[in-house]
């Protein structure tokens, strides 16, 4: 299992596990890319029969809820055919076992906005800032207060708000 946002950066993980584990039977694998409204996905089942391998890989990642992630299973023939059921659940089990024991980090959508702040109000964007864990960028000082604050974008109407009711410019969206 490896964090991943892009498909060309799952693709070469794949590529390494193979290089890795050259005399493996199969690598298959799943990922799922980008939020719910514009994710990007595949499987592969690697010469397994079609659906037992990728297919139980992914169903595990979206039962979590979990993207931006890749899994790769590696199996050695061992002699015994487990046949479809038997495939698909020790691909799910694996997949299982490790996205289980996964640290899930969650990301929020953020946007960058820079402020035209007069001098008396600089304080009042600072605790503006603080109250709602936005990230103070750069701030420098001329004929106002140039701020550039990074916040998530849930909070991004009550700030422009805020700028309207104090009548603080958005030099930049």
């Amino acid at each position: 299992m490896r964090p991943v946002t892009r498909r060309a950066e799952a693709m070469a993980i794949v590529d390494e596990a193979r290089r890795r584990y050259p005399d493996a039977t199969h690598h298959c694998y799943a990922y799922l890319l980008g939020s719910p409204a514009s994710a990007q996905a595949a499987m592969n089942d690697d010469g397994e029969p079609s659906g037992t391998a990728g297919k139980p890989i992914f169903n595990v990642i979206q039962h979590k809820g979990i993207s931006d992630v890749l899994v790769v299973v590696i199996r050695y023939f061992g002699g015994v055919k487990l046949g479809a059921g038997g495939l698909v659940r020790a691909y799910g089990a694996a997949a299982q076992a490790v996205l289980s024991e996964v640290e899930r980090v969650e990301h929020s959508p953020q946007v960058t906005l820079t402020l035209a702040v007069p001098f008396a109000l600089e304080q009042r964007i600072r605790l503006w800032a603080e109250q709602h864990a936005a990230q103070l960028g750069e701030v420098t000082y001329g004929e106002h207060v140039s701020i550039t604050l990074t916040c998530q974008v849930t909070d991004q109407d009550d700030l422009r708000a805020l700028c309207a009711a104090e009548q603080i410019a958005v030099t930049r969206p």
